[in-house]
């Protein structure tokens, strides 16, 4: 059976990114405004209602006045923004994490956050083992393609063609600690330090770790079969063989979409130092592919139907 799907913010990066993903799927069909329709109400408000399933690349506030539009029990959502990702009565669109068959079954699906992705993708399964604790006060370094930033950050670095590193996020807060402490299990947000480099898409989230201090039956080898037994057999989420570590990892200015995502464990056994890497694409299962990934799962399809899983 074909379902339709309605994208309310098609004109977005993360809205036109899922739109190339879907736009040669027999499996959906997609419900498109007419351009003087796409911030109608009453226009929204029908196809709205009238879809199998609504895809939301929305801000916040509009993507909770978009869900109000909503006036039956069938429609179902994906809302991309920050809304409601740690909100009662929506499942979290990490399958790997909350569970294949949480997502596949759900109503209201919350896309997670591209940087939560990487460093719950690390930390979560290793707190839930209790490889690492709980209650260690974690910090989190990462960088992003500008993309992640949306059509106004992707216009500056474009248009001024100076900006080669952009760290932000310096007054704390930053809303996707929230949802990085729930889903880890945390009982400390982490110190969050993101920036925004001179690439369009791509993301590095860097956990470092100090072992001597935690006091905790830990190391490198416990901490990769972690997380290698837990991903074991995804088509979407690899873990890096424990070797020596390469001389570089990069982010290219060219590199294509990619809906997958690497983890690495990188290590020095003498001064007991970790770091813990993730590698994805911020508009692949950071943002895009990851609502797809949702929407094959609701749609009773093997979760990588049309994704990019090769780096």
């Amino acid at each position: 059976m074909t379902l339709s799907v309605f994208i309310d913010g098609a004109a977005g990066t993360t809205g036109l990114e899922i739109r190339d993903r879907l736009a040669s799927r027999s499996e959906f069909a997609l419900v498109v405004l007419d351009d003087d329709k796409r911030k109608d109400v009453d226009a929204r408000r029908e196809a709205l209602n009238d879809c199998d399933v609504a895809i939301l690349c929305l801000p916040d506030d509009a993507a909770r006045e978009a869900v109000a539009l909503i006036g039956n029990d069938t429609t179902r959502v994906i809302d991309a923004s920050t809304a409601h990702r740690v909100a009662d009565g929506w499942t979290y669109g990490f399958p790997e994490l909350v569970g294949h068959d949480a997502v596949a079954s759900a109503r209201r699906v919350a896309n997670p956050g591209c940087y939560p992705t990487g460093f719950l993708g690390l930390i979560a399964p290793l707190v839930r083992d209790k490889k690492l604790p709980a209650n260690w006060p974690y910090t989190v370094h990462a960088v992003s393609g500008y993309s992640g930033g949306g059509n106004a950050l992707i216009d500056r670095f474009e248009s001024d063609g100076k900006i080669g590193w952009r760290g932000y996020g310096l007054a704390m807060g930053h809303k996707h600690l929230r949802e990085m402490q729930h889903y880890a299990g945390l009982a400390h947000p982490p110190l969050f330090a993101p920036a925004v480099v001179d690439a369009h898409r791509g993301m590095v989230v860097e956990v470092p770790l100090t072992l001597g201090p935690m006091d905790f039956d830990t190391g490198p080898a416990r901490i990769h079969r972690c997380l290698s037994e837990f991903y074991e057999g995804s088509p979407l989420v690899s873990v890096a063989p424990l070797t020596d570590a390469p001389d570089e990892l990069l982010l290219r200015k060219d590199a294509p979409a990619w809906d997958g995502m690497m983890l690495h464990v990188f290590f020095d056994t003498v001064a007991q130092h970790i770091r813990l890497i993730a590698r994805l694409d911020n508009l692949g299962k950071g943002a895009s592919g990851a609502a797809v990934q949702s929407l094959n799962l609701m749609a009773g399809l093997p979760e990588e139907t049309g994704l990019n899983t090769s780096a």
